[in-house]
């Protein structure tokens, strides 16, 4: 059975309902993802050959989609609180797939904007000529995202300004029915322009299955940085495809990180287009599953252009019945001399029922390039827990400091000091077993 049809019959059904509620930019792009989901189907298990997520049965159960539009009559800012401490950040929410702005945050300053897709259509529709641009529709999942979004989220900063303060979106599912969130987001950097962001997701019924499908397209310009991080906290039931584009002009630096710590079943799928000289991108992840918790990762890094550095690892600690997937693949197009561009996965299974699938690719058209790949599966060090053991140290807290030393490279790669330091916490928090949500933050919402 293709599990696409029920939603294109929902589509079909229900045309003008969605795109009346939908800005015309996506009315537009709704129409293409259409034609492009005629005959097409979502993966398979087994379709690929390596132990990836079965979208088709992902998407199988009979969801519901708010195509009406309603709304919830609350303030997630009066109840939700973030519990990472002595972190200032400007703060927004989207409720299910309805954009919050925090009533209670600071303006950000330097003609930063970040509102919904339909606001921006009347205040900045030249920006939104860039909604689509990235995300193809040759997968069908995005085509799918794209054929019943009906508003999303921009962040743009200016030519030469920064964002005086983190940006951070919070996105949280809440039903008391099984429904599926489409949620887009659009970023633009222009020429040195900077910015930090923080997306966290959360879960607020553990009953309730849910599925979230989203699409990130970030534009960064000419000597921009951004940092872009990902964090997980969803509950068991809940279901997530997340696809994010990067575009990089010359001298570029952008950071992608995604931080997996509680969840039910992920598809996380990166594409890196390196488009312009010196530029720099660092692609990250981490990943602690257990139970029967199943992340995969996809990444492409597309090195269009010479003299440009990138940088990927990403990290799994599997344990229980919990399954982890990664599949990587670095380009380097041809006349892209002197490109350098790093690759890594490295994992633990921390039980014998825990399984890790990982393929890593190169594929490189010209001469003159420092490119490497590599990837290890293994379980934790027998002779340094003995070790450790000798010591006095019980076996459980010898295991959950050897896992937290293991991430303690990627941790240190994050760029934000605050989100670094909290990261380390709910790490050990995880591994120790007391890690059901981030904090008080979800607390306060129930």
């Amino acid at each position: 059975m293709n599990s696409l049809t029920q939603y294109i019959e929902l589509h079909d059904q229900h045309l003008k309902t969605i795109e009346a509620h939908a800005p015309q930019v996506l009315n537009d792009l709704r129409r293409h993802a259409r034609q492009a989901l005629e005959g097409a189907m979502l993966p398979r298990k087994g379709q690929e050959d390596y132990e990836a997520t079965d979208l088709n049965a992902m998407f199988a159960p009979d969801y519901g989609v708010n195509i009406a539009r309603l709304d919830f009559d609350i303030d997630p800012a009066t109840v939700f609180h973030c519990d990472v401490p002595n972190m200032s950040t400007c703060m927004y929410y989207t409720y299910n797939d309805i954009f919050h702005p925090s009533g209670t945050a600071r303006k950000l300053e330097g003609g930063v904007v970040v509102e919904s897709l339909a606001q921006a259509a009347v205040n900045h529709p030249e920006l939104l000529e860039r909604c689509g641009q990235l995300a193809s529709l040759d997968d069908p999942a995005v085509a799918l995202n794209t054929l019943l979004a009906q508003d999303g989220i921009l962040v743009y900063v200016p030519d030469g300004f920064s964002a005086d303060r983190t940006i951070q979106l919070v996105n949280i599912l809440n039903y008391t029915r099984p429904m599926m969130v489409v949620r887009r987001v659009l970023v633009i950097l222009g020429r040195n322009a900077h910015a930090r962001m923080l997306v966290c997701d959360h879960t607020q019924s553990t009953e309730v299955d849910c599925l979230s499908s989203q699409v990130v397209e970030i534009f960064a310009g000419e000597d921009a940085s951004f940092d872009y991080y990902d964090m997980e906290e969803s509950g068991p039931m809940t279901h997530r495809v997340s696809s994010i584009y990067v575009h990089q002009q010359g001298r570029s630096n952008v950071l992608v990180d995604g931080i997996t710590l509680t969840n039910g079943t992920s598809r996380n799928n990166y594409h890196v287009v390196v488009d312009g000289e010196h530029a720099e991108t660092q692609l990250l992840g981490m990943t602690i599953a257990s139970g029967t918790q199943h992340v995969d990762t996809y990444t492409h890094i597309d090195h269009r252009a010479p003299r440009c550095h990138s940088n990927e690892m990403f990290k799994y600690v599997l344990s229980e019945q919990a399954i982890g997937a990664f599949a990587g693949k670095i380009l380097v197009q041809p006349d892209c001399p002197r490109v350098e561009a790093y690759q890594g996965n490295r994992n633990i299974c921390a039980s014998d029922t825990a399984r890790m699938y990982t393929k890593p690719q190169l594929e490189i058209y010209t001469d003159d390039v420092k490119c490497s790949h590599g990837t290890t599966i293994g379980q934790l060090d027998d002779e340094a827990l003995f070790y450790m053991r000798t010591r006095g140290i019980s076996l459980d807290e010898a295991r959950n400091l050897l896992m937290q030393a293991f991430m303690a490279d990627v941790i240190d790669a994050v760029r934000l000091d605050t989100l670094r330091d909290r990261l380390r916490y709910l790490t050990e928090k995880r591994f120790n077993g007391t890690l059901a949500n981030c904090g008080a933050c979800v607390a306060a919402c129930r």
